[in-house]
């Protein structure tokens, strides 16, 4: 099958989060397995773009309401991520090195879109399937099927997939102009609750819906920023796929980003080194059980909980643990947590921004992961902690839910709590510290336990090819 997937981020090239992640690994692992995947992105202005090669495969011309504008669509020439990689440039709206964050995102992604639309539609074939991934790509299923100038391509099966669904790209209706000519009598397929919003407009016109997870699915009919009623009237086109991790990225025996590889063999000897380098390079006390944080700063991921609950576990347990933290995103808690290390040093760093090796570093010489997160479709950090031997502690939700098994159940090798509050963050802290501290040896048959799970990315996109296969 040729399948096209269009994304707004895709990693290496330019990733915000876990969308970058899926997008750069699951079209690798559709090509392994035979088909021919392709990803379409803009054209930031990103060190990938510098220092790679490109060719021009189109250039193009379309309008955003009453403004004309040129488009390229250039190559990556070395097929160096696995897969076919497609930019779309545009001069004055795609040619930023920021991904989001703009005032004219709204104008930014729908010319992005329209690009899109426009030079599939002058192909001289069709493709299988085109794979939309959240709301930056969510009014493309629309226009394919209800602009005059795409009908061409009504009948090219669509598939939408929400890695988030709490951003919905809302835009109000005075900027329906942007949009090409449109059939007015759809009106109701762009509308929800009095705006246009492109996600729910891709839960109504795609052919399948899916989600990143499978509890992530059934929270969406209860929990997603206004469309739940959307999500249940929808359901019988909606399911769960559970993403999958890059396996040779993401391996302690092969890691080009750590020093001391390990596997599950030596899994406690590896960590333990890499721990090590770690807390040397951090003023941390190795001998004390270690505690990380990796992602964004934000709400959605409890990050305003984590002062006060790592003020609560040092009042509480006192000299007996660690944490560093690693990320970025609102500035009131980026303070708090930076004032933090003024308070306990020797116990507590952190680092506010984004460093890749760092970040693999953590995963190979922590002991746990600390994941509180309000919302998490999938997650890939817990994923990434478990291939690295790192206990998850998260909350019960998403799919932390459906791929961490608490210690207390039979067999499992993660903790999970209820609540992103602080007296349930301590709590399972503690329940770290004591397993640190009081049961090494069950600690060393989690970590191995663990790293013994398939989370690679073969069973998902299986599922995503016999997705497809069913619409043709």
């Amino acid at each position: 099958m040729e399948i096209i997937h269009v994304s707004a981020e895709c990693y290496p090239v330019a990733k915000a989060g876990g969308l970058g992640d899926v997008v750069g690994a699951l079209p690798k692992y559709q090509t392994n397995m035979g088909h021919n995947a392709k990803v379409v992105m803009p054209m930031y202005r990103t060190k990938f773009l510098y220092q790679n090669e490109w060719s021009v495969d189109f250039k193009g011309r379309s309008n955003l309401g009453d403004w004309w504008f040129d488009f390229t669509i250039i190559k990556e020439k070395h097929n160096k991520l696995g897969f076919d990689l497609y930019l779309v440039d545009i001069h004055g709206l795609l040619d930023r090195e920021k991904i989001y964050g703009y005032d004219d995102d709204a104008s930014r992604f729908t010319a992005f879109q329209i690009a899109v639309v426009n030079w599939i539609s002058k192909w001289q074939h069709k493709p299988d399937v085109i794979h939309c991934h959240d709301h930056h790509t969510g009014l493309i299923p629309f226009m394919m099927k209800h602009c005059w100038d795409y009908n061409y391509l009504a009948d090219i099966p669509t598939v939408f997939t929400i890695h988030n669904g709490q951003y919905q790209g809302w835009m109000t209706w005075d900027k329906s102009v942007l949009i090409p000519r449109w059939d007015s009598w759809k009106r109701g397929m762009l509308e929800w609750a009095g705006n246009i919003n492109p996600l729910a407009s891709a839960v109504k016109c795609a052919w399948k819906v899916t989600t990143v997870s499978w509890s992530y699915l059934d929270e969406l009919k209860y929990n997603s920023n206004g469309l739940e009623a959307l999500f249940e009237y929808e359901k019988g086109k909606c399911s769960g796929i559970l993403n999958g991790i890059d396996a040779e990225v993401w391996d302690p025996a092969t890691d080009s980003y750590i020093d001391n590889h390990f596997s599950i063999e030596d899994v406690d000897k590896g960590k333990e080194a890499n721990k090590k380098l770690l807390c040397d390079q951090f003023n941390l006390d190795s001998d004390k059980p270690l505690f990380i944080f990796i992602g964004r700063l934000v709400g959605e991921k409890a990050a305003d909980v984590l002062p006060d609950a790592i003020l609560s576990s040092f009042y509480s347990f006192g000299d007996k643990v660690n944490f560093l933290i690693l990320g970025s995103g609102e500035s009131h808690v980026e303070w708090q947590l930076s004032q933090l290390k003024h308070s306990f040093p020797g116990r507590y760093n952190a680092v506010i921004g984004y460093n890749e090796k760092l970040s693999h570093l953590m995963y190979s010489g922590a002991d746990f992961l600390l994941m509180p997160s309000r919302v998490e479709p999938c997650g890939l950090n817990q994923m990434y902690a478990m291939q690295y031997g790192t206990v998850p502690v998260v909350r019960d939700t998403g799919g932390l839910r459906d791929t961490v098994v608490d210690m207390g159940d039979f067999q499992g090798w993660g903790i999970r709590f209820n609540y992103a509050t602080v007296g349930d963050i301590t709590y399972s802290i503690w329940r770290g510290i004591d397993l640190y501290h009081e049961n090494k040896e069950h600690l060393s048959w989690m970590r191995k336990r663990m790293m013994e799970i398939d989370n690679s990315w073969e069973n998902a996109v299986q599922q995503y090819l016999n997705l497809y296969s069913s619409l043709r």
